[in-house]
């Protein structure tokens, strides 16, 4: 068994004003994106200026963090929201769900896509490798706070939890942040490094993190006000994680598709 290394999840404090590591691995994974997005817009041929990364990711800082937000609330605890409306906006307290920050990135980059003449799969292919990193960044910021951990394991890498019980369990943090960021994120630069038929890339980010994530719920510990949602076994990350499967396999399927 591991000892869990217990982080204060405030990393700076001066006064009132505190900044947390999850709010930290949020900006880092922002900064990121900005960073990649400009490599990716400096090959030649790409079609994208720098000026319109850096608009891109503005967008995108919107949807992530509203379509986080309101997916979450809608899928993994509409009944405590319902009861306190109050709280939908204390995002600083937790909260984010992964799935509604893709409704949230497909919306913004839809109508950011129209504004300078791209297709929604255009900018989806633009902008799947930049989002590994962000999440890398996340899944650590999760593991600092001691939270969404794993299922009991008798694993020597079992970690005891200050928030888990007396009994060690998987870091499903860091299983999701090897998979989900680097190594989504090693798939993902490499495939788009060739011209690909348009929505292939997009739809190998989708299929990809719907794998990973798919995989990692039978390490993780369900939601307490959830638990398994389907078949006795499935959770609601791994229902969530079908639809996007499924569109994955269908836009790198997908016949006739125009190459980038």
């Amino acid at each position: 068994m591991l000892e869990f290394p217990v982080i204060d999840p405030v990393a700076l404090q001066i006064g009132p004003l505190a900044a947390r590591w999850y709010g930290i691995m949020y900006a880092v994974g922002f900064c990121a994106a900005w960073f990649l997005g400009r490599r990716r817009a400096a090959r030649p041929g790409s079609g994208w200026t720098t000026a319109q990364v850096d608009d891109l990711i503005t967008w995108l800082v919107v949807g992530v963090v509203l379509g986080g937000r309101i997916g979450y609330v809608l899928f993994y605890d509409l009944a405590y929201y319902l009861a306190e409306p109050s709280q939908i906006l204390s995002i600083w307290r937790g909260g984010m769900s992964f799935h509604g920050g893709v409704a949230g990135v497909i919306l913004v980059a839809w109508l950011y896509g129209r504004s300078i003449g791209k297709s929604l799969l255009q900018v989806g292919d633009f902008i799947g490798p930049l989002v590994p990193p962000g999440l890398l960044a996340g899944r650590l910021g999760n593991f600092i706070n001691g939270e969404l951990w794993g299922r009991v394991t008798d694993a020597p890498w079992g970690m005891v939890f200050p928030t888990g019980g007396p009994l060690p369990r998987h870091p499903s943090q860091l299983y999701e942040a090897a998979l989900e960021g680097l190594a989504l994120f090693l798939i993902l630069w490499v495939y788009s490094a060739k011209p690909r038929a348009r929505g292939a890339v997009g739809g190998l980010f989708l299929l990809g993190y719907g794998a990973f994530r798919f995989l990692v719920e039978f390490f993780r510990q369900p939601d307490a006000q959830l638990g398994f949602v389907a078949l006795g076994w499935m959770s609601m990350g791994q229902i969530l994680c079908l639809p996007m499967i499924a569109l994955g396999l269908f836009l790198m399927l997908r016949k006739g598709a125009t190459a980038a």
